[in-house]
């Protein structure tokens, strides 16, 4: 197969599908008990060099607690997958924790505003990009699902973040037509929050699940925070429900209200103005070492963080704001 062109941005992971195959061959598959703390979880599995990505899709569903932990272990040099990441990709960044970068959406925190720390990691020439689009990730992490090299896909083409890309573009052996092929991502280690999960891993997601379920089956490692744990009779009894199935993880970790302060669908809303004091506070670098060290270097757990910020109390106005039981939550 001719290779047309191909885009200049280096690849940060290697895309070998038989190299992976070889890994999870000789990875556990057994139904064994995988509850552990998250502390536990990040030291035993996210290791300063590994390639990271997290779940969920900008502030929803996002796995916030585990950002935290990896911050406060002091996580250092990590390759990054910038998909569509919004307030962990803040976090992160004001740790410093990666050096490499897959670009799909980074920075911006949607309507709330860009996070200034973000750029100023971005911008402060320790890391090294490549460029991509949302959907070029979701494509590089299918092929890894997959177990190929590559898929090909339709868009990009023409266009400078191709040029930036890892990408190649083809011609189709079978129709003449043009191709651009999306090179796998298998991460090293990856981070998901669910909202039920038993101690084996088996999980369930409600609502949008963007490319989580691909996700699960391209990483090497996987740990799994939840909302809550259930017994595995739930699943049994309702099996069409399990998102995530056991054998893919590797960790599981019970963090309520992991997604604090972003919004957890049918469980509470995002905290609006405690994200708003993140931006506001980063305007100010000694205001914001305060805020880091009050926030997260500080806490032992989530728990802390939630409690030095209005704690259950707070949880619960914006559980009732998310199902709508009080119009008057704040």
């Amino acid at each position: 197969m001719e290779v047309l062109e191909q885009g200049i941005g280096r690849l940060f992971t290697d895309p070998d599908a038989d190299k992976a195959r070889e890994f999870f061959r000789k990875k556990s598959r057994r139904m064994e008990n995988k509850f552990m703390t998250l502390k536990d979880a990040i030291a035993k599995y996210v290791h300063d060099g590994d390639y990271l990505a997290i779940g969920g899709f900008g502030a929803t569903r996002s796995p916030i607690a585990a950002c935290h932990e990896i911050v406060r272990q002091g996580r250092k040099k990590l390759g990054f997958c910038g998909h569509a990441v919004t307030h962990d990709f803040q976090i992160l960044a004001a740790g410093k924790c990666f050096n490499r970068l897959d670009v799909g959406y980074i920075v911006g925190l949607e309507a709330r505003g860009l996070s200034m720390v973000a750029r100023k990691h971005m911008e402060s020439g320790e890391v090294e990009v490549t460029e991509w689009t949302n959907y070029c990730l979701s494509a590089r992490i299918k092929a890894a699902a997959m177990g190929v090299s590559f898929v090909p896909i339709r868009n990009i083409m023409g266009t400078d973040t191709f040029k930036y890309s890892g990408a190649k573009k083809i011609k189709c052996p079978f129709t003449g037509q043009y191709y651009v092929l999306m090179p796998a991502l298998y991460p090293d280690v990856s981070v998901i929050h669910v909202h039920e999960a038993d101690i084996y891993g088996n999980s369930r997601i409600r609502g949008i699940t963007i490319s989580d379920l691909d996700l699960a089956r391209a990483s090497k490692h996987l740990i799994i925070t939840t909302e809550r744990i259930v017994s595995t009779e739930t699943f049994r009894n309702e099996p069409t429900y399990t998102s995530i199935p056991f054998y893919l993880a590797d960790a599981v970790c019970e963090v309520p209200f992991g997604s604090y302060p972003g919004n957890m669908p049918y469980e509470y809303f995002s905290d609006e103005e405690h994200l708003g004091e993140w931006l506001q506070t980063e305007k100010d670098a000694g205001a914001f070492e305060k805020f880091l060290e009050k926030n997260i270097y500080s806490c032992e757990t989530h728990f802390d963080y939630i409690r030095k910020n209005g704690g259950i109390e707070r949880m619960f106005k914006l559980r009732a704001k998310e199902l709508r039981v009080d119009n008057n939550a704040e």
